[in-house]
């Protein structure tokens, strides 16, 4: 136990992952149905654990994004730094957005995942109807603020936050008083986050544990091309794409960055919530990238909610797949209408429940593809959604450091230091007097 102790942050998560990951294949492989296992160990302590560690860290974003967005907007100078902040976060989130789909496109396209592929057509399924874009932008502004923050509905709060943060900055001394309570406020949900970090170890083996003792490894092997395309994209798009976007636009090391993102990305990936990552993602932007909270406190919430990066590679993919098994061929004019269609539902359709089927059937009404070919993918979708949610708390990293570097609000000392933040990873129980 003392060994395990020893290891860094991001050895304990992977030795957590790695033993979640066997566990769950051995209660498969040697207890299959078994039904004292099933309600004791899997839907008992795996379930119970994993659904603590998820609620623990949603407990913590309403709070920590209200608290941070309003520090960092009564810091800012004037309202203009705000709207160059907006508009350069939301033209990067586009630009990745259509990067990636396009990327996806063209990779399903030449390997063909859905040629000759034998699988049963005639599977159902019942897509949500997406709301209309006027709404919500109507559906931005909170009636009230305090509704918004117990159904955690993001845009709303970062909406009233700022607006919270924005009259604090020019209420003179009253405003100065409430800001070093904020401040205040904002060191304390930090070491919140800090304890739920040295408890992720745990968190993430229940996880895994309970998913992999359940997962139908067939579903994968008969959907092993889609699968393998998907991922393969995924991957590419964090280690090549991103990096040299980073590096083009800011000039930073992303070398440095990837090693950096290491515990955000197995969070993300654990719990396959960009939400629920973002207390991790804030950490990691702040004190390991050095970025201004002016800056990380509207930028990430904003990425979580609307960077479907991950999401427009899947629609992508899906897209070319389906249209293969169904024998529909698609045109380069519904090749730019799925780009164009995809990019712009990634802030249509923000902070909606089952966003990226929503996007999905969105995208496939549009070329006149059959919607009914979601249910084929379906199967496989959990595995990949968790490497979809590495890819966008990626991506709102990447897209933070652009934008702080730019407003000059990262401190490239901190960026370049390799200790960076670890030393407030570290769990000190003792009372300060």
């Amino acid at each position: 136990m003392s060994k395990f102790k020893d290891l860094s942050l991001t050895q304990r998560i992977l030795v957590g992952m790695g033993a979640g990951i066997l566990c769950g294949f051995l209660l498969r492989q040697f207890f299959p149905n078994n039904e004292l296992v099933d309600a004791y160990v899997i839907q008992g302590v795996f379930h119970v654990g994993g659904k603590i560690f998820v609620a623990s860290l949603q407990m913590l974003v309403v709070p920590l994004v209200f608290v941070s967005l309003v520090c960092g907007t009564c810091s800012l100078k004037d309202a203009s730094t705000l709207g160059r902040l907006g508009g350069k976060s939301i033209l990067l989130y586009l630009l990745t957005t259509a990067i990636a789909i396009a990327l996806a496109m063209t990779a399903a396209t030449l390997i063909g995942p859905g040629n000759g592929l034998d699988l049963d057509t005639a599977a159902n399924f019942n897509a949500t109807q997406a709301p209309a874009l006027s709404q919500v932008f109507i559906d931005m502004f909170p009636r009230n603020p305090i509704e918004a923050m117990a159904k955690g509905n993001m845009l709303q709060i970062i909406v009233f936050a700022l607006l919270f943060g924005f009259a604090m900055s020019i209420s003179g001394k009253a405003g100065q008083r409430v800001s070093r309570m904020f401040e205040d406020l904002s060191e304390v949900i930090m070491g919140l986050v800090t304890i739920l970090m040295n408890l992720a170890p745990y968190g993430v083996f229940c996880l895994l544990a309970k998913l992999f003792s359940e997962m139908a490894l067939d579903t994968i092997y008969n959907l092993l091309g889609y699968f393998m395309v998907v991922f393969c994209v995924l991957i590419i798009h964090a280690t090549i794409v991103y990096p040299t976007l980073l590096s083009s636009f800011s000039r930073l090391n992303p070398f440095i960055f990837m090693k950096k993102m290491r515990d955000a990305i197995l969070f993300a990936f654990s719990t396959a919530s960009s939400n629920a990552t973002i207390p991790v993602t804030m950490e990691t932007a702040t004190r390991k990238l050095g970025v201004k909270n002016s800056v990380a406190s509207f930028t990430v919430p904003l990425g979580a909610t609307i960077n479907m990066d991950g999401t427009a590679i899947m629609q992508g993919v899906a897209t070319v797949f389906i249209a293969q098994v169904y024998g529909i061929d698609l045109s380069i004019g519904d090749f730019l209408t799925v780009i164009l269609t995809a990019t712009l539902a990634s802030i249509g359709t923000a902070g909606v429940p089952g966003v990226g089927l929503i996007m999905l059937a969105m995208v496939l009404q549009q070329v006149g593809l059959p919607v009914e070919g979601i249910a084929l993918i379906i199967g496989v979708d959990r595995l990949l959604d968790m490497t979809r949610t590495a890819v966008n708390v990626t991506g709102d990293s990447m897209v933070t450091c652009i934008v702080a570097k730019s407003e000059g609000k990262l401190d490239v000392d901190v960026y370049n230091d390799a200790s960076a933040g670890l030393k407030e990873e570290d769990l000190n129980l003792k009372l300060k007097s």
